[in-house]
């Protein structure tokens, strides 16, 4: 089932959204100072281009982990997680966008707090 829906999740925008994260990155890391967010941006990239059968775990920062967390948090992350949570409840509108919609819970929550952050 997990095959499937990352397949529907490809065809229906996943591709395009983990370019979307991946030119980001690329965009933070021109500066020395935006590589370690680009770095987190890459890692969303590869969770949104696969996201079904694979959790998140919060969590397991550090001081540095800590700071750069609050940075993300203010200057990126409260936007993305609105987004996405205002993406997720649209799709959890029908039924048969449930699934996605959980998806995009998930990236809500990496979208505030990515540093330190486990996908498995």
């Amino acid at each position: 089932m997990n095959f499937i829906g990352n397949i529907i999740w490809l065809l229906f925008g996943g591709i395009i959204a983990a370019i979307v994260w991946f030119l980001a990155g690329l965009i933070l890391c021109v500066t020395i100072i935006g590589i370690p967010f680009g770095l987190q941006c890459f890692k969303i990239a590869i969770f949104v281009l696969w996201p079904f059968g694979r959790e998140i775990e919060l969590g397991n920062f550090g001081a540095g982990g800590l700071i750069f967390n609050i940075i993300w948090l203010i200057v990126f992350g409260w936007e993305l997680a609105i987004t996405h949570l205002v993406i997720g409840a649209v799709f959890c509108i029908t039924i048969i966008g449930i699934p996605f919609g959980l998806q995009h819970f998930k990236f809500a929550q990496l979208g505030l707090l990515p540093f330190g952050a486990r996908i498995h």
